[in-house]
């Protein structure tokens, strides 16, 4: 069945969707949508390229770019931007995830909670806290703990949706560990929402991936109650 973007001309998409998605919370891909020649300049010319860019901005807006405590301003966005908040759109620096035979047997499932997101929602570029919960079930092999932070953490630094987000999370891990049998709920809040529009700050949004074993409703109840546990210390 074609959506109404089918029936739109290629040339005006575009401008179908900034009209039609706003401010609303949603997604065109699974993927980040990114342009083919994404990686054509390296990082430090993107960093002189934004540099450029953010100067201009403050500038347009009224700032004295000469003044002591601005004047680095647009060099330290532009590092920000491309070494640090968006790095996980480079793919050289996707986190090795290494993996171990399950010696010991293990059968139950593994529960790695409250790991901290810190991603950027790529409608307001303002950020999105809070933290994933992921667990997964052997099929005869496991991964190290911190590489399951590692993956959320890369998988975040890129302007983001939740939604997308967390299902990028149970991908990566599940051709990682060979097994379907993995899943995600993340807890978080959105400053787009918070901090301006509605401005709720009370509010977070909650999203979750369950795949292989994890959507069977006593297999998912058991994870969703592992979350709910005091952590130790």
């Amino acid at each position: 069945m074609k959506t109404d973007l089918d029936r739109v001309a290629q040339s005006d998409k575009q401008d179908f969707l900034d009209k039609n998605l706003g401010d609303n919370h949603i997604a065109t891909s699974a993927a980040n949508p990114l342009r083919e020649d994404a990686f054509k300049l390296s990082d430090s010319e993107k960093i002189e390229s934004i540099k450029k860019d953010v100067a201009s901005i403050l500038e347009t807006l009224g700032m004295d770019l000469t003044d002591d405590s601005l004047k680095g301003t647009p060099n330290r966005v532009a590092k920000m931007f491309v070494n640090e908040i968006f790095g996980g759109l480079n793919p050289a620096k996707k986190p090795k995830a290494s993996t171990f035979d399950n010696k010991y047997k293990y059968g139950e499932m593994l529960v790695e909670k409250n790991i901290v997101v810190y991603s950027t929602c790529e409608h307001h570029l303002l950020p999105i806290i809070g933290r994933a919960h992921v667990a997964y079930i052997s099929n005869g092999t496991v991964v190290g703990l911190s590489k399951m932070n590692r993956i959320v953490d890369y998988y975040a630094k890129r302007p983001q949706v939740q939604e997308r987000l967390t299902m990028q999370i149970v991908q990566e891990l599940q051709n990682v560990l060979g097994t379907d049998d993995v899943a995600c709920v993340i807890d978080a809040k959105h400053l787009c929402v918070n901090s301006r529009g509605i401005r709720d700050i009370e509010s977070s949004t909650v999203t979750s991936e369950f795949g292989g074993k994890f959507k069977d409703i006593a297999t998912k109840r058991e994870f969703l109650d592992y979350i709910k546990l005091e952590t130790a210390f």
